[in-house]
C-alpha cells in the first residue's frame, strides 16, 4: 500500500474513530479513492445513531451507501422535470432584457490594525459627504478636533462616529463619539419636557459605530445635545416603466434541509413555467428572479447540523439547487448570491460562489453575484443584500423583531449601511466599506430571518422575502415565526407588489 492509500484509510479511519467505530480490512484505498470520504462518513454516523451496536464498517456498507446516493441523485433530477405548455405566450420572453450588475465585493487587505483604520476612516467619510446633504441651520465642523478652538456656551454641530453609549447615574444618555482627529461627549438630558422626551427617546435608538451628526451647546468637556441628524435617505422621485414586466424576489431555499419545502418550491418552477393558471398572466411578466442568499443549508453552519440535513455533501446540496434553476424558463435572467450558509467565506462582503461551487455549472441567464450586490433591472434600482445585520439591529434597537423585518430594514436605510455594528457579523476590513449605502435604490432587498415583510420608506420599497424552509427546531426554540413560500413579485410598470402563496396551494 502506497502513502497516498495510507493517507485515504486513516483519514477514515480518524474521522469514525471519534465515535467508537472501526474499518474493516477489506475497506481498501481502491475503494476509497473517487468517493465522497465526507458523504460516506455522515452516512455511517447517520447509521451509527440508529443502531448504537455497530462497530465495524466494511467494505459491502461503504458501496451500499454510495450506490444509494448515485441512485438517488439520478432520481432527484428526473423528478423536478417541468415542461412549458405551447399555450403560455409570455409577455417577457418578447421583450429583450436590460441589466447592470454592479458588485460589492471587498478590495482585499491583510487584515491589520491599519486596515480596520483605513475601513472606518472611509466609512466615516462616506457619511459626512451623505449628511453635508442635509440642509442645515449651520454647518458641522471641519473636525472633531476645531472644538478646542471653541469657547464654551457656543452652538455647534458635529459629526463622528459612535465609539460608547451608557446610562449615567442620574438617568442621562452619555455617547463619546469619535473622528480621526479626536473625540467629544456628548449627553442627552432625560429632561420632563416633550422636546427633551422625544431627543431621549431618539438617542435611545442610537447604536454602536454608526455615524451621525449631532447639534447642541458646547460647554467643554461635553456637548449638550439638542438635535440627532442621521445620514437617512431623502424622498425618492418615482420612476416610469414602459415595459409591463415584473421582478421575483425569493431567499433562504436552503436546499438540502430537512424541512425544506421543496413541493412549494416545485410549485413555483410549475408556475414560471406557466403550467398553472392562477395568475398565470403574471407568470408570464416575470423578466427577473433574484435569489438573496442561503440558496443551500450548507454543513457544519452551526453545532450538530447533520441532525437537520437531508442532503449530507455541500457538493450534492448545490447539485440539487442547480438542477432547479435548469428548469426555470430561459429568458428569466436569474441572479443569485450568497447568504451565511452558503459556501464562501463568512465575513461581508462575500464574493460570488467559486468554480469549485459552480463545477461545470453555466447557463447565460444564470447569474452569480456578490453579497450585496446593485441590480439595474430596466432602470430600477435593486440594493440587494442576504441580511445578516438585521440579528445585530434587532437585538441592539428597542422595539425591533424579526416579526417585522421590514421595520429594521427602514433603520438600516436611515443609517445608509448595511451593516452598521462592528462585530454584529463579520466584515472584510478594505480600502473602501462597500457596505455603505451611497447609492439610494428603489428597493432594498433582504432575506435571512425568513419572515415575510414589505413596507415603503421615502419612497423606496423595502421587502424581505422569507423563506423556502418550514419551521426549524432553533426557531421554534427561539419563538421565530417564519412564513414560508410566499413569493414576492414586483410590477414595474405598475409600481406594484403581489405574494403569492405556493404553500397552501400544494
Amino acid at each position: 500500500m502506497n502513502d497516498k492509500g495510507n493517507d485515504l484509510v486513516n483519514s477514515l479511519l480518524n474521522m469514525l474513530a471519534p465515535f467508537g467505530l472501526l474499518i474493516s480490512g477489506d475497506v481498501t484505498p481502491e475503494l476509497l479513492k473517487n468517493i465522497d470520504i465526507d458523504l460516506v462518513v455522515s452516512k455511517i454516523i447517520a447509521m451509527r445513531e440508529k443502531d448504537p451496536a455497530m462497530l465495524v464498517v466494511d467494505a459491502k456498507m461503504i458501496k451500499s451507501i454510495t450506490e444509494a446516493e448515485e441512485k438517488d441523485v439520478k432520481k432527484e433530477v428526473n423528478e423536478v422535470e417541468v415542461i412549458r405548455p405551447a399555450e403560455f405566450k409570455p409577455i417577457a420572453a418578447d421583450i429583450d432584457a436590460n441589466y447592470i450588475i454592479e458588485s460589492k465585493e471587498p478590495q482585499r487587505a491583510e487584515g491589520n490594525t491599519t486596515d480596520f483604520i483605513n475601513y472606518f476612516n472611509n466609512r466615516l467619510e462616506k457619511l459626512k459627504k451623505i449628511l453635508a446633504r442635509h440642509k442645515q441651520d449651520y454647518a458641522p465642523l471641519q473636525s472633531l478636533e476645531a472644538l478646542k478652538n471653541i469657547g464654551s456656551g457656543r452652538d455647534v454641530c458635529i459629526v463622528g462616529m459612535v465609539k460608547t453609549k451608557f446610562t449615567t447615574k442620574k438617568g442621562n444618555i452619555l455617547l463619546e463619539v469619535e473622528d480621526n482627529t479626536d473625540s467629544a461627549k456628548i449627553i442627552f438630558m432625560n429632561g420632563t419636557s416633550d422636546q427633551s422626551k422625544k431627543l431621549f427617546s431618539s438617542a435611545s435608538n442610537i447604536i454602536p459605530d454608526e455615524v451621525v451628526a449631532i447639534k447642541g451647546k458646547y460647554n467643554e468637556p461635553f456637548i449638550m445635545a439638542n438635535e440627532i441628524i442621521w445620514p437617512d435617505v431623502p424622498l425618492k422621485e418615482k420612476k416610469k416603466i414602459n415595459e409591463d414586466l415584473a421582478i421575483a424576489f425569493v431567499s433562504d431555499v436552503h436546499v438540502g434541509s430537512k424541512v425544506f419545502l421543496e413541493n412549494s418550491f416545485l410549485h413555483l418552477l410549475e408556475w414560471l413555467n406557466g403550467r398553472i393558471d392562477d395568475n398565470r398572466e403574471l407568470a408570464g411578466k416575470i423578466k427577473y428572479l433574484i435569489v438573496g442568499g442561503d440558496a443551500a443549508d450548507g454543513i457544519g453552519v452551526y453545532p450538530n447540523q447533520e441532525k437537520d440535513l437531508a442532503i449530507m455533501d455541500m457538493y450534492e446540496q448545490y447539485k440539487k439547487l442547480f438542477s432547479y434553476l435548469e428548469l426555470l424558463p430561459d429568458y428569466i435572467q436569474i441572479f443569485v448570491l450568497p447568504g451565511n450558509h452558503d459556501s464562501v467565506q463568512r465575513a461581508e462582503p462575500q464574493p460570488p460562489f467559486s468554480d469549485e461551487i459552480l463545477k461545470d455549472f453555466k447557463k447565460p441567464n444564470i447569474h452569480m453575484i456578490s453579497n450585496p450586490s446593485y441590480l439595474t433591472l430596466n432602470g430600477i434600482e435593486v440594493l440587494t443584500y442576504h441580511g445578516t445585520s438585521l440579528d445585530s439591529m434587532i437585538h441592539t434597537i428597542p422595539g425591533l423583531s424579526y416579526s417585522k423585518p421590514e421595520q429594521v430594514m427602514v433603520e438600516i436605510l436611515k443609517r445608509r449601511h448595511l451593516s452598521p455594528i462592528y462585530g454584529g457579523n463579520v466584515i472584510v476590513p478594505s480600502k473602501e466599506d462597500n457596505l455603505v449605502i451611497s447609492r439610494v435604490p428603489d428597493i432594498l432587498h433582504m432575506g435571512h430571518i425568513h419572515k415575510n415583510g414589505l413596507a415603503q420608506y421615502h419612497n423606496v420599497h423595502v421587502i424581505n422575502s422569507g423563506t423556502w424552509q418550514d419551521r426549524t427546531e432553533f426557531q421554534i426554540k427561539q419563538g421565530h415565526m417564519p412564513s414560508p413560500a410566499l413569493l414576492l413579485i414586483y410590477e414595474m410598470k405598475y409600481d406594484k407588489f403581489t405574494t403569492i402563496n405556493f404553500k397552501s396551494n400544494v
